[in-house]
């Protein structure tokens, strides 16, 4: 079962969807645990909720501080938590630029509307005014631009006839209790999903020229069209559990002192020989642009001097 991703939940008021966040984390086969639940307002309510369920808990008034002092000494204590990732649920204050780059792809919102409409307040009266038939919420990534993230799940909620914005939100809220949980989790537990891995590999390889797609003793195969394979992937190989990039390498003393240097990360793959390494993908600490130089590599090992070289020209401009 791998890891819980450790979450860091920022607040401003009564913390629902905090709670609901929480409770989630307890059910079986949760892919989080929160570690922290942060406010700019210690009289939120959402604090004394945290508190008797457990969770850590900090607090610090934004007024009267600088943006960055205040970013800073919120992130020192995510940081000191040992959070990997931050959700804003009805955090209303702006982080600034640097605080949302250091923590890109590692900070969610929810957004009470179907982004991209109606971004900001108001966003119930807005649709209600519109003649919208439905409303809802969107779970989206953080950017510097405001509810511009890229949106990562939605939820519709009907817009009944004599709807006010406040019976709407009360109903929209419903589905954000649900849909925040439930994305969240998903997107923190991509790191071990198989179909994530293998789609992140596959986008890859088949950039490399000529490069094609077929399966292989059961695996996902990647090779030069008509030529040799360079790069498979091994998902669940005769029942190991593991999730693993076989790449191209020069021989055994470099099989052997990848291993030696790292030997949860690399093995030696079976069946395959020590022209072969196998690099794990399931740790949930892959480092995709190293990734993407081992299957580079592994397709120059194969292919021929005339494509190698056609590639080494257009390096060139």
């Amino acid at each position: 079962m791998p890891a819980k991703a450790k979450l860091a939940v920022f607040i401003s008021g009564k913390g629902t969807n905090m709670a609901a966040l929480l409770y989630a984390s307890r059910l079986p086969g949760a892919g989080y645990e929160i570690v922290l639940v942060l406010a700019n307002d210690p009289d939120a309510a959402g604090l004394k909720l945290a508190e008797a369920e457990g969770i850590a808990t900090f607090a610090l008034p934004h007024k009267g501080m600088p943006r960055a002092e205040h970013d800073a000494a919120m992130e020192a204590e995510v940081v000191k938590a040992g959070a990997e990732y931050i959700a804003l649920a009805g955090y209303m204050r702006i982080l600034g630029d640097d605080f949302v780059k250091r923590w890109e792809g590692r900070m969610l919102n929810i957004h009470p509307s179907l982004l991209p409409k109606y971004k900001g307040l108001d966003t119930h009266a807005k649709a209600i005014a519109a003649g919208d038939a439905k409303a809802g919420a969107s779970v989206h990534l953080v950017t510097g631009e405001l509810d511009s993230g890229e949106v990562l799940g939605q939820a519709e909620v009907a817009i009944l006839p004599g709807d006010t914005p406040e019976h709407l939100a009360n109903r929209v809220r419903v589905a954000e209790h649900q849909l925040y949980a439930r994305v969240l989790g998903d997107y923190v537990s991509r790191p071990y999903d198989p179909d994530w891995l293998v789609a992140q590999v596959r986008e890859r390889a088949m950039a490399m020229p000529q490069a094609e797609e077929t399966l292989s003793h059961g695996m996902p195969c990647f090779g030069i069209v008509k030529g040799k394979k360079f790069a498979w992937v091994s998902v669940d190989h005769h029942g190991d559990g593991i999730t693993a990039l076989l790449a191209k390498i020069s021989g055994a003393d470099e099989q052997a002192q990848l291993i030696e240097m790292d030997g949860e990360r690399y093995y030696r793959p079976p069946y395959f020989g020590d022209g072969w390494i196998g690099i794990r993908l399931d740790l949930g600490d892959t480092d995709w642009a190293s990734i993407e130089d081992w299957l580079s590599r592994s397709w120059r090992a194969v292919a021929p001097k005339k494509l190698t070289a056609l590639m080494d020209a257009a390096d060139e401009f």
